[in-house]
């Protein structure tokens, strides 16, 4: 057995670290993250970790996605250099996800680096929320609990449930995540058929499955710079979709995402979850939502902690 309980985080997101040690009852080992005039940063452990069960709450997420990873990677060794008992890296949203395989000639397979970074660094197991790619988890040497968000996504969504309503995925390779809130919901299934072109950049041809007369909901793992989300919002109303809600777990919202979403009529409500912080992008979008992780993530690290079952948050 391992000794106390700690919950290390960086500079990615506070809020939800505070949020998961305010349901685990304990506070946060301080930590000093910040960066030397070169650039280069600096961490330091600010208390005794020798032989504790450490957590550290750190996803790899913009605006900085490179800091964060090397944050992460270098509080891994950190703990591990302390002698901690067991290092778990809570990653809420995992980088580089997208690039799990070769897209073309002589292109890195990032998703399996970043994880090695993270392995090597000293993490003994791994924490996450709805992975890009499921199978990235066989990157890793170590246990991964790759949790689902639906549990938390499900709570508006049954307040606006009822007998009129379409689960909609915005691409095929998002059907299975779909289907699962349409069992839930006990709603159909329709999908939306897009191409890409280029990255970041897509398309929405058709729709597959009935949305005419139906509120239509839109279920996502990421809503990057949200082309696909608004395209896929448009092409519904064309379809005769009568009001159209979007839900993700990661609300990247690069680039030019807030301004498509606020300029898409037909996207009335967007749910995203607190894996990503939203700074002010919040208020410039009064259509976001926003739903917390923190219950979810203070049950998994109880769990872990305490020797209990993980799989029955696999719900």
């Amino acid at each position: 057995m391992y000794s106390d309980l700690k919950i290390v985080t960086g500079s990615a997101n506070p809020d939800l670290a505070k949020a998961i040690c305010d349901h685990l009852g304990c506070q946060l080992t301080p930590t000093l993250a910040t960066t030397f005039s070169d650039g280069e940063l600096r961490i330091e452990i600010g208390d005794n970790v020798r032989g504790d069960d450490v957590f550290v709450v750190q996803p790899t997420c913009s605006p900085n996605v490179n800091r964060n990873l090397v944050q992460l990677c270098l509080m891994l060794d950190a703990l591990k250099r302390a002698s901690a008992g067991r290092i778990t890296a809570v990653i809420p949203y995992y980088g580089y996800a997208r690039q799990d395989r070769k897209v073309s000639p002589r292109a890195p397979i990032s998703a399996k680096t970043v994880a090695d970074f993270i392995s090597v660094s000293g993490a003994d197991r791994v924490v996450t929320i709805d992975l890009h790619a499921g199978q990235i988890q066989g990157f890793f040497n170590c246990p991964v609990d790759n949790l689902y968000a639906a549990p938390v996504m499900l709570e508006p969504l049954r307040q606006i449930a009822n007998d009129n309503i379409v689960i909609v995925s915005p691409d095929a390779g998002g059907v299975e995540r779909a289907r699962s809130y349409a069992k839930r919901l006990n709603a159909p299934l329709a999908i939306v058929d897009k191409r890409r072109d280029k990255p970041n950049q897509a398309q929405a041809m058709h729709v597959i499955g009935d949305v005419e007369g139906k509120s239509a909901i839109i279920v996502d793992d990421i809503i990057d710079t949200a082309g696909t989300l608004c395209a896929a919002a448009d092409v519904l109303l064309k379809y005769g979709a009568t009001e159209i809600i979007a839900c993700a777990t990661h609300p990247v919202m690069s680039g030019p995402a807030i301004d498509r979403i606020n300029a898409t009529e037909s996207l009335k409500r967007v749910i995203v979850t607190d894996t990503i912080p939203l700074g002010d992008k919040k208020d410039r979008c009064p259509k976001i939502q926003v739903v917390s992780v923190a219950a979810l993530m203070a049950k998994t690290i109880h769990n872990i902690h305490t020797g209990s079952s993980v799989s029955v948050l696999f719900v």
